[in-house]
């Protein structure tokens, strides 16, 4: 019999751990929120679509998308440089970290738990103007639970 721990016992739903655990295929290296944080010269590319984007993004990120990524929009950053991708948990990133380091990008991270994580934990979004908020892009009603802190935006 194969016994697997639980990091919330008690629960009824999923926790973002375990949801996490269960996405990832660990083929992109994760970072946590605190070791992004002291990363300041890191380039963060946040994977999610613009609409998501235009709600809320983690400070200094810029837009490259899932849906119509584009290794030519990433061109201006040298391969051995640090980035970090990030979308709403984790899942989008790590696609989009894997073509980066398929393209022989060398320090390429996964925020662990994306942007959900980040503002669970408190952390700074800002919205199209660059303005700090609370709300925050939710991708749809089943992923909202996940969303802890802040507003909640479909």
């Amino acid at each position: 019999m194969l016994l697997v721990p639980l990091v919330s016992c008690g629960q009824k739903n999923t926790s973002l751990d375990e949801e996490v655990k269960a996405l990832y295929k660990n083929t992109v290296p994760i970072i946590s929120m605190v070791d992004a944080e002291k990363a300041s010269s890191a380039n963060i590319l946040d994977t999610r679509e613009p609409e998501e984007f235009n709600v809320s993004h983690i400070p200094n990120a810029w837009m490259v998308g899932y849906d119509n990524f584009e290794l030519d929009s990433v061109k201006s950053i040298p391969k051995q440089d640090t980035i970090i991708v990030y979308c709403s948990v984790g899942y989008r990133s790590e696609r989009i970290g894997e073509k980066l380091q398929d393209a022989g990008y060398t320090h390429v991270f996964n925020l662990y738990g994306g942007i959900f994580n980040w503002k669970n934990h408190d952390g700074v979004v800002l919205d199209a103007s660059n303005d700090t908020t609370e709300r925050v892009h939710a991708y749809n009603k089943s992923w909202s639970r996940f969303l802890k802190k802040g507003e909640q935006v479909y």
